[in-house]
């Protein structure tokens, strides 16, 4: 509580000292959102209050303060963007009370597992799966954490290896989340936002895909190394063959379930060739759910799962880079903070960028806000020298989304924490994460630089 205190009066005292600096080159307006920019930062960084409500503070001051029309700070909801993320949402609902979800794990872990790091390796690769299935990574996590604990149980497994196994769910979770455009409904559509670049599921899959497996394929070799057992494992299938058999045949609702999942991920596919939106597929066959005949997956509950709080948090971090643009704050922020001049070396400006990236990450701590401010001002530092700005964009989205040193830093690390949900603490987040620091190097500068070359985007 002292530290919510202490970061709710330095984030006032931040903001007011920036109004009332005599700032050179920047406009009122650009100096009003940059002090409230920088308000709202600390204030999340600190933790002062849900970061839903810290975003809604800032989207109001902005009108209030006459810094940017409505329009224009609520520019978010006339795209797709808002709405891909409250259908997937819905979508990841459906498949997990349907029980669909938790069908097809017991089914792959009966035919593939047989030992510690059998666990280890189906976590990823079922994490991979679902991520087809389930476009959002926490039901995710927390669906294939269900049968890990069947999986923990069976083996009767230490306490000390079951914290490992609970870990690595959620691990694996970051980076197997940016194989597919609707692997992470939140982020990945921002990345695609915040560039300006028009990217179907497809493309994000051509760019993003090949870098995306090596990072998984690396966290994994990293636990492995890591996170070794405690003694032999013999994983008793008789146990989680009952659990099957709990779940009854095949039900009318998983049935449904399963073939708008089958409709969603063709539509999702082939959006260059029918030309629909993906956020507009996404929400669409969401609604269709809940129809009567062909739906009925979804009811009036399944609302409840769209967080409210996640959607004005999401609004004000992608109107920080709108309103930042229109105000002149992120060209001033780029003039002043970057260098004059830009690496000439593709490889050293994807390491510049990453480093750049990661050091305002460790500081901000959500991935979400630090594309917000980051991506904005790195286009605007790197775009008069011709750099494509969705190879800026995702440099900077690739180093914040598969890096963390601490759990906040990374959402999907923080749900996972404590004893009720992924089992492990602090220290495991920790222990992962420094050498995480190399694998967003060796992803960034080996690969996704060499790897955009061949596809023609450098």
């Amino acid at each position: 509580m002292k530290t919510k205190k202490i970061g709710f009066i330095a984030g006032i005292l931040v903001a007011l000292i920036i109004h009332f600096l005599p700032l050179q080159g920047i406009e009122s307006a650009g100096q009003t959102c940059l002090a409230l920019t920088l308000m709202t930062v600390v204030w999340w960084a600190t933790q002062v209050a849900q970061s839903g409500y810290v975003g809604g503070i800032y989207l109001i001051l902005l009108i209030v303060l006459g810094v940017a029309e409505p329009e224009l700070v609520f520019k978010s909801w006339t795209g797709s963007t808002m709405y891909l993320i409250i259908g997937a949402y819905l979508i990841a609902s459906a498949v997990k009370d349907s029980g669909l979800g938790e069908r097809i794990a017991y089914a792959f872990i009966i035919k593939f597992v047989r030992s510690y790091r059998g666990i280890l390796i189906s976590i990823f690769v079922l994490t991979f799966i679902m991520s087809i299935l389930i476009p959002h990574p926490w039901p995710r996590a927390f669906l294939i954490m269900s049968v890990m604990a069947v999986v923990v149980k069976s083996a009767k497994m230490p306490k000390e290896d079951a914290v490992k196994v609970g870990f690595t769910v959620f691990a694996a979770s970051v980076p197997v989340s940016l194989i597919f455009l609707t692997g992470d409904s939140i982020i990945n559509p921002l990345a695609v936002a915040n560039s300006g670049v028009d990217l179907d599921w497809l493309g994000w899959f051509k760019v993003m895909g090949l870098p995306a497996i090596v990072a998984s394929v690396l966290t994994l070799l990293l636990i492995l190394v890591l996170f070794k057992p405690s003694k032999e494992l013999e994983i008793n299938l008789d146990e989680v063959k009952e659990k099957q058999n709990s779940l009854g045949p095949l039900s009318t609702l998983e049935k449904r379930t399963a073939v708008w999942l089958v409709i969603a991920i063709v539509l999702w596919a082939t959006d260059s060739i029918h030309g629909i939106n993906i956020g507009w597929v996404t929400l669409g066959v969401a609604m269709f759910m809940s129809m009567p005949v062909i739906g009925e997956v979804l009811t009036a509950k399944s609302w409840g799962e769209v967080p409210v709080h996640v959607l004005i948090f999401l609004t004000s971090a992608m109107t920080i880079g709108t309103v930042g643009g229109a105000t002149g704050m992120n060209e001033w922020l780029a003039k002043t903070i970057l260098p004059s001049t830009i690496p000439n070396n593709p490889l050293v400006l994807a390491a510049f960028i990453a480093l750049i990236a990661m050091i305002i990450h460790m500081f901000m701590g959500s991935v979400i806000a630090v594309m917000g401010v980051a991506i904005p001002a790195l286009m605007a530092f790197t775009s008069p020298m011709g750099i494509n700005p969705l190879v800026t964009t995702l440099i900077v989205y690739t180093a914040v989304a598969i890096h963390y040193i601490l759990p906040f830093h990374h959402l999907n690390m923080l749900v996972g924490q404590g004893e009720e949900n992924g089992m492990y603490t602090q220290k495991e987040t920790i222990r992962l994460g420094i050498p995480l620091t190399v694998v967003v190097f060796i992803v960034t500068v080996l690969v996704e630089i060499p790897w955009w070359k061949l596809l023609g985007m450098l």
